[in-house]
């Protein structure tokens, strides 16, 4: 029996654990009197991702919010994502000189004031950032998931609300680390929001409640699909001379497990998500298989990645139901990304295109059939933006709000798929959290002059995955 909980009973222990940071009291609470008071924010990881949260959370309507500081382990990342969010922070506001009044375009800086010296580089730059905020704030931590254990811990000591992206972990032992993480924050009542959009999708909301009704019966099989060309940074071409290894698997953060969880955790992982929760439940063993066909890139240089190209896995619930997802990053061969649910009653299309986007429907019968179609969704609001909207509200009004714990089980469930690709063996969830291999353990000491957690072997590749030749990943 896995010992990641079902999602009833997440339900079930996050109210308890509501209740008792109720009685507690919160120490990091702030009043957000009327929604009036500024929510300040610091932007940690200023990649596309990143630079999109902080978007989204300046965006939200229901009171003041300012991005004040930004963080990032390279330069040329914080520049390009500034300059970027600058961009989208101007106002057209009239403005007198000695020619008269002209309406020249300025940054609002009552949502955006980061001056240089609230723009922080380095690995300990997250700590700066961190400091230019009171208890209540919130930092978006949107760098390669490998860090999130180590500013999660100190944004708990400083008593800030945080927005992480996913995914959280890549192995069992960071896993339980940021379960107990999870935890810490409750108990101080901080709110946690996760990048798991999916769970804000509005059609995904309805068919999950229609799935709930019984309207599509018993569930008796899942699908999902990711299959595509060369996106991210998914195929490593040999490290370029004025790189050190350490900083070119951060920038190329999917190419190695312990930066990102490879490919596999990052891109996959909100299907992976979606379809369990759906389901009401995470899988307890997976069965997969995969490999690398793609060698070399166009100049005939080795891919020196921990990828496989494709990736094909059997997911097994507790009922014994199958859940079973494609992964491909291959140029040429045909795409697909989306989701589906067979039940005993009918058919659903659950993410239509790429992670959660609809229409989602539920047809009749076991196949897409608009003559049989029984119902489509209509909202098409942005669950970017509506999972920032929610964790806002829980900060303003002070609303139990904490989404670790499914963030983690979720990349607990993605990495089990991976892990079975990789070492070529039924793995079961149990086995997954309560592995000692742990990709790289001491983040918290890291700096610029430490020896990358991969090394290259004498054929310049970075240690590979052999199923059935090495009991772990590699």
């Amino acid at each position: 029996m896995s010992i990641i909980l079902p999602r009833r009973d997440f339900i079930k222990t996050t109210g308890k654990a509501a209740a008792l940071t109720a009685l507690a009291g919160s120490i990091a609470h702030r009043a957000f009197a009327g929604g009036n008071d500024l929510i300040q924010v610091a932007l940690i990881g200023c990649g596309g991702r990143g630079t999109g949260a902080a978007r989204d959370a300046l965006n939200t309507k229901s009171g003041p919010i300012k991005l004040v500081a930004m963080a990032d382990v390279f330069e040329d990342r914080l520049k390009g994502s500034h300059a970027e969010l600058s961009k989208r922070m101007v106002v057209k506001a009239d403005k007198k000189d000695e020619k008269g009044t002209s309406n020249e375009p300025v940054i609002d800086k009552d949502k955006f004031d980061v001056p240089p010296d609230r723009r922080f580089v380095g690995f300990d730059a997250y700590k700066k950032a961190i400091d230019c905020l009171k208890p209540g704030d919130v930092a978006i931590m949107a760098t390669p998931l490998a860090f999130r254990w180590v500013h999660f811990t100190y944004a708990i000591e400083k008593g800030i609300n945080v927005f992480m992206e996913k995914p959280l972990t890549s192995d069992g032992p960071t896993s339980k680390i940021m379960l107990k993480l999870g935890e810490d924050a409750s108990a101080k009542g901080l709110k946690v929001g996760v990048g798991l959009m999916s769970h804000h999708a509005r059609n995904l909301e309805e068919l999950y409640k229609r799935i709930q009704d019984g309207e599509l019966g018993e569930i008796i099989s899942m699908r999902g699909y990711r299959c595509q060309g060369l996106i991210g940074n998914f195929a490593m071409s040999p490290k370029p001379e004025n790189l050190t290894h350490l900083d070119y698997q951060i920038r190329r953060f999917h190419g190695t497990l312990w930066a990102g969880g490879g490919a596999f955790s990052d891109f996959y992982i909100h299907i992976i998500d979606h379809l369990s929760w759906l389901k009401g439940s995470w899988p307890v063993k997976a069965h997969g298989v995969g490999g690398r066909e793609y060698k070399q890139n166009e100049k005939g240089q080795n891919y020196i990645d921990q990828n496989f190209d494709a990736y094909s896995v059997e997911y097994t619930y507790p009922d014994g139901t199958k859940m079973h997802f494609q992964g491909r990053s291959m140029p040429g061969a045909d795409f697909m990304y989306s989701s589906y649910i067979h039940g005993t009653k009918g058919f659903a299309v659950a993410s239509r295109n790429k992670d959660c986007d609809g229409p989602s429907a539920i047809y009749k019968g076991q196949q897409e059939d608009k003559d049989k179609l029984v119902w489509e969704s209509k909202d098409n609001s942005n669950p970017y933006q509506n999972e920032w909207d929610s964790l806002v509200d829980a900060i303003r009004n002070n609303k139990p709000y904490n989404e670790v714990k499914n963030g983690v089980e979720a990349s607990l469930a993605t990495s089990l798929g991976r892990m079975a690709c990789h070492v070529g063996k039924v793995v079961t969830a149990e086995q997954m959290l309560n592995s000692d291999h742990r990709f790289a353990p001491d983040l918290d000491k890291i700096t610029k002059d430490s020896v990358a957690p991969v090394m290259p072997g004498p054929d310049g590749m970075y240690p590979q995955p052999q199923p059935g030749l090495k009991k772990r990943e590699y």
